[in-house]
């Protein structure tokens, strides 16, 4: 069994960001530009938010967070993502889900310029991305491909389980894995929580991506030996033993699971670490209008 690091990755790619960015700060370029949109005080949020920010200070790039408070009407963040949309300094804007509930998500990701939306929720680059063409691609699924393909894990002709159907995980998942690239050519089997004969599915797979949201529920009888384990989760189970009064769990039962595997993700420190990666990425990207001259 072997970790897939993703403490060690994330400051890899950091630093070779940095590079690049120093780069172009010496040829008197722009430096790119990211913008946060965060509604409310939710904890998780604040946590997320913060850890992109600090990301883009690491990387020596650019970073504004426009904050609301919870009673924020549709139409004023709807206008405030269109004021960022307007504004050529700013390269990449992501709002910070889960919104309020008088808010449509839907209605604010599809307000996004396509060219800004760094997260890669917008329709136009979900399709994007489905059709193979330039996208940019959901942070979460791309921090994955960037993983597999820095620890050399062979994907083509293999069998790839996705356990979750979300339109940020599991969905873009399953089609990037499947498709004519490197990493990708697998066979592909998207599961949730309706599929019947799950563990019998989940046992096949020599990649499983665990993207479900349920703590510790991939267990040891449901992962083949040898099999390649992708922990997407992060859950606060309510743990007494610890002074914050939780612990952080994956989708995987890691320490009965772990044994059984080649390659596994440890949670924390793997693939969130990989996603704020992706982000910034992506950032650079839009900055040097690589994906939409």
């Amino acid at each position: 069994m072997q970790l897939l690091d993703g403490k060690v990755l994330s400051q890899q790619i950091k630093q070779e960001l940095a590079a690049e960015v120093a780069d172009i700060k010496a040829q008197g370029g722009k430096i790119p530009h990211l913008v946060a949109i965060l509604v409310g005080t939710a904890g998780r949020s604040e946590t997320y938010v913060a850890s992109k920010m600090k990301s883009c200070e690491e990387i020596g790039m650019k970073s504004t967070l426009i904050r609301f408070d919870d009673s924020v009407s549709e139409e004023e963040l709807i206008n405030a993502v269109r004021d960022v949309n307007a504004n050529p300094d700013m390269d990449g804007l992501i709002v910070q889900l889960p919104l309020p509930a008088h808010v449509s998500a839907d209605k604010v990701m599809e307000t996004i310029d396509p060219a800004k939306d760094v997260d890669g929720f917008h329709p136009i680059n979900i399709g994007r991305m489905a059709k193979g063409l330039p996208a940019y691609i959901s942070a979460t699924p791309q921090g994955i491909l960037e993983m597999l393909k820095r620890y050399e894990i062979e994907t083509a002709g293999k069998h790839c389980v996705v356990v979750g159907r979300s339109q940020i995980v599991g969905l873009p998942m399953s089609i990037l894995m499947q498709r004519n690239t490197n990493p990708g050519n697998c066979t592909v089997t998207l599961t949730h929580s309706r599929t019947q004969n799950l563990a019998e599915i989940c046992q096949s797979a020599d990649i499983l991506i665990a993207a479900l949201g349920r703590p510790e529920f991939i267990t040891a009888d449901m992962v083949k030996e040898g099999a390649v384990v992708i922990d997407v989760g992060l859950e606060r189970v309510p743990d007494a033993t610890k002074k914050s009064g939780f612990s952080l769990k994956g989708d995987v039962k890691f320490d009965e699971v772990a044994p059984k595997t080649s390659f596994i993700t440890p949670v924390p420190g793997g693939v969130g670490l990989m996603t704020i990666c992706s982000l910034m990425q992506n950032t650079l990207k839009a900055a040097r209008k690589e994906v939409y001259p």
